[in-house]
């Protein structure tokens, strides 16, 4: 017997099991003396009246139901045919693993450094300045969302199986309420073991994983992949090569311009980070003074449309820090990051403008050349290291300098400067709009007490590598498969989960290996 119902608890009662199954026993007006085992299915906090409600979806059995989810058992495939999968991020790995269940032996090639070793590197930005081009927040084993975040939350459930993604990062140490919380979040603090245990499940089954090989060549001849050539003077060869190099790969796109491989200017956000005070957030979303301390700190989803184009906010961190991206030396990037606990008294978030029509359409490369000369601008005004450019929200709004600063999360530190001033015009001018009109939107946002900090660039890939649509394959290029937000054709770990998994299906499809 089995029935499924939705209730809706105080907080306190949602975190204890207990009151969970009575309340969904008698949702489900279970028949008395019957045994009843309890299962959440789904999680969110409902937050609209002044008393937040945590809704719950429950499975209620009259038998036990073993809901442990455990790594497969992957075939040995040392001996089968090659794929190049070039990038190790969440598109590259689930490639990878996707492959090995096709009978494929996966050779993964990462530019950066092993998870572990990254944290050497991060920590010279954040205290040094020092960028290694090759091992950053952007470049490395587990790709950028690794040490930014492990949001896991999607809109492209049309594109594959997002259960079956988050699934597999339960199966390799990821905490299964990612399976029912309505906003799944893993945490920075946990993602270096998951990543560390696929890695080691690609290896035990016979593949490969490569790291400080940064590919510099693509081998292609007669208008068919034959491998690639890196930087260390390696060569791999395989008739399929998956470039799965991430968004911030600007070398790669600056490869295939060279070689005349087909690539086109995709439209993209750019704006800053905004900070405030968790509290502050806390109270405008919660109706209180001080957050339940059964309810999490609380995040927010705003939009407007400004002048034609939508200011948004993107890749929100309750709880969380500010972290210096960028890829080269010479250039400021943040991003945000919070750890599973959600637990420091900041919460930020990007906050961007669409970027349409701001460049020019027919040079495949404008966008990059765009971000990159905000990036390069914000160094400047930072003194030329990673310390930020900054200015209060209500400043900034109002166009002026600000006298000083609040605390903020941002590692490297901030500066006062004019934000506004910095940024292109058309960038400028609509943030200021969508900031007046967030705070319509949202009591307490608008304040001096959050700081604006420049810049968020690094949204999307301002590069698509168009492909087939029914192969994957580049369209000029047989053999080359474009995959994930490197290729313009994902967002975010899940969507490039998902994305590697079609493309490694398509690897096996041409080579008539389909399982």
């Amino acid at each position: 017997m089995e029935r499924v119902v939705d209730i809706a608890l105080p907080p306190r009662e949602a975190a204890d099991p207990v009151l969970v199954r009575e309340a969904a026993l008698e949702a489900a007006t279970w028949p008395k003396g019957m045994d009843g085992h309890a299962l959440v299915l789904k999680r969110s906090i409902d937050a609209r009246s002044k008393q937040p409600l945590v809704r719950l979806r429950v499975r209620v059995t009259d038998g036990f139901v073993d809901d442990t989810i455990n790594a497969p058992e992957l075939a040995d495939v040392s001996k089968a045919r090659p794929v190049i999968i070039v990038g190790c991020g969440p598109a590259g790995l689930f490639a990878a693993l996707r492959c090995i269940v096709h009978g494929l032996r996966p050779i993964l090639l990462e530019r950066g450094k092993d998870v572990r070793s990254r944290r050497r590197d991060l920590a010279a930005i954040n205290r040094m300045h020092l960028v290694d081009p090759d091992s950053n927040y952007c470049f490395g084993e587990g790709g950028a969302g690794t040490y930014s975040d492990g949001k896991l939350y999607t809109r492209s459930h049309k594109r594959g199986d997002v259960e079956g993604v988050l699934r597999t990062l339960v199966a390799y140490g990821a905490s299964a309420d990612i399976l029912v919380d309505a906003h799944p979040h893993i945490g920075t603090n946990k993602l270096p073991g998951i990543i560390t245990a696929m890695r080691e499940a690609i290896l035990r089954a016979g593949g490969e994983v490569h790291f400080g090989e940064r590919v510099t060549d693509l081998l292609v001849e007669q208008g068919h992949i034959q491998g690639v050539r890196t930087a260390n003077g390696g060569e791999h060869r395989a008739a399929a090569v998956v470039l799965a190099t991430g968004h911030s790969a600007r070398d790669i796109f600056q490869l295939l311009l060279a070689k005349g491989i087909r690539i086109e200017r995709k439209d993209f956000a750019l704006g800053v980070r905004v900070e405030h005070p968790q509290a502050i957030i806390d109270r405008a979303q919660y109706h209180c003074n001080v957050r339940d301390p059964y309810l999490p700190p609380a995040s927010y989803s705003l939009v407007q449309q400004v002048e034609g184009l939508g200011v948004y906010s993107f890749c929100m961190c309750p709880g969380g820090i500010i972290a210096p991206c960028a890829t080269a030396p010479g250039e400021v990037v943040t991003n945000g990051w919070s750890p599973s606990k959600r637990n420091n008294p900041f919460a930020n978030s990007g906050v961007v403008v669409e970027a349409r029509g701001a460049f020019d359409n027919n040079t495949p490369l404008a966008g990059m050349h765009y971000q990159q000369a905000v990036e390069q601008a914000a160094w400047a005004a930072g003194g030329r290291t990673q310390t930020a450019p900054a200015q209060r929200l209500e400043d900034f709004i109002q166009g002026r300098l600000s006298t000083d600063l609040p605390e903020c999360s941002y590692p490297p530190g901030i500066l006062s400067h004019r934000v506004d001033e910095l940024l292109p015009r058309e960038i400028g001018q609509r943030l200021r709009e969508g900031f007046k009109a967030f705070g319509q939107k949202m009591r307490g946002y608008r304040t001096n007490e959050a700081v604006v900090v420049a810049v968020e660039s690094r949204t999307s890939s301002p590069v698509r590598i168009p492909r087939d649509p029914v192969t994957l394959e580049h369209v000029e290029v047989h053999g080359l498969y474009p995959c994930g937000e490197g290729g313009g054709h994902a967002g975010g770990i899940v969507s490039a989960a998902m994305d590697g998994q079609r493309v490694a299906d398509a690897v096996a499809l041409r080579y008539g290996v389909v399982r």
